[in-house]
């Protein structure tokens, strides 16, 4: 264990931590934007400057291990400051469209501009462009808003190992890119979307469907495996907006493309809202006692007939686990097969 001094404060962490895990293990608040808990330092916004006794300049506390004896200040008026100038040269080619993005109200950026009170920046000028859409069906990019924070590209590599997107080009000119600026073609799996602290990547489907503070969160468990992530549905009026996950769910907050991108099927409006039972070679609307009664006689009658096994059931991901667990002890129990199977795709 290492004993160091943050604001006067004593605390201990284990060799190998950094200043800031040391400072948040303290609750001292210290601003960053590329820094994420569950990927690598990076090191690259530089908000979390710190001074440390005995250094003649502030340090990147996400990227300096802590040492034995140190004492760290976190906030002077030299350092906030510092601070704000960095903050100024991240916003000064950065749209001024928050009334109208996607991220407003649940973006790390504006809230550190808030807290910053940035009203006008002295190093406005030239302006990135890019095209804001590409052919893939899930993941909205808009480059402009893009700081190159790197959380994309490590959470894409570190903790998928897909590496589907990484650093091209350099200075004014350097971006987040595809494999020869292709269409974003990967697993889809919206990690990148869940780390940005920007609007740069959202969800296509959740373009104007409600902001943060316009939607419901219901916490439930992802049907379309056994693995069981833990999912929290963004509701606006009855209908889900977007789906996230909690960092402190056993999952981390990680999901799939099923899991985060394919909740479209609940509010479809192929949805059956009553059975339908085929008399005449046309399906008829029932009430449900009358479809369920149907069911049964047909089935006893199959199996009277033919055996247990002339029956088999195909069960849908798009239950919950609990509805599927009953549905195979039905085919199991009741009608005595194992005639069971389940698809966990989309």
């Amino acid at each position: 264990m290492i004993t160091l001094t943050i604001d006067g404060k004593k605390t201990q962490v284990v060799g190998g931590a950094t200043v800031l895990e040391a400072a948040r293990k303290l609750g001292v608040y210290i601003p960053t934007l590329c820094q994420h808990p569950k990927l690598t330092p990076f090191g690259g916004c530089r908000l979390c400057i710190v001074e440390v006794k005995g250094v003649p300049r502030p340090l990147a506390s996400c990227t300096t291990p802590a040492a034995e004896g140190m004492e760290v200040t976190t906030s002077t008026p030299q350092l906030e400051g510092l601070r704000k100038t960095v903050l100024e040269l991240i916003l000064s080619d950065h749209p001024d469209d928050c009334m109208t993005c996607e991220k407003a109200g649940n973006c790390t950026l504006q809230e550190l501009a808030y807290s910053y009170g940035m009203r006008e920046n002295r190093f406005r000028g030239e302006r990135r462009t890019y095209a804001k859409r590409d052919a893939n069906p899930f993941i909205e990019r808009d480059l402009e808003k893009c700081i190159l924070c790197g959380r994309c590209v490590k959470v894409c590599k570190e903790v998928q190992g897909v590496s589907a997107i990484d650093f091209a080009y350099r200075g004014f000119q350097a971006k987040i890119s595809t494999p020869f600026e292709h269409d974003l073609n990967c697993e889809f799996c919206g990690q990148c979307v869940s780390v940005c602290p920007t609007g740069a990547l959202t969800g296509k489907g959740w373009a104007k469907k409600g902001r943060q503070v316009e939607v419901n969160e219901v916490d439930t468990v992802c049907g379309y495996c056994g693995v069981g992530c833990n999912l929290t549905l963004n509701v606006k009026g009855n209908e889900i907006a977007r789906v996230t996950s909690r960092e402190d769910t056993w999952n981390e907050g990680w999901l799939c493309v099923k899991g985060r991108f394919g909740y479209k099927f609940v509010n479809s409006p192929d949805r059956l809202t009553t059975p339908l039972i085929k008399k005449d070679g046309k399906f008829v609307e029932a009430g449900w006692d009358e479809a369920l009664q149907y069911a049964t006689d047909r089935l006893m009658e199959i199996k009277g007939k033919y055996g247990p096994d002339a029956i088999g059931g195909l069960s849908s991901a798009r239950c919950t686990n609990e509805e599927n667990y009953l549905f195979q002890k039905i085919i199991r129990a009741g009608f005595g097969t194992n005639n069971v199977d389940h698809c966990a795709r989309l």
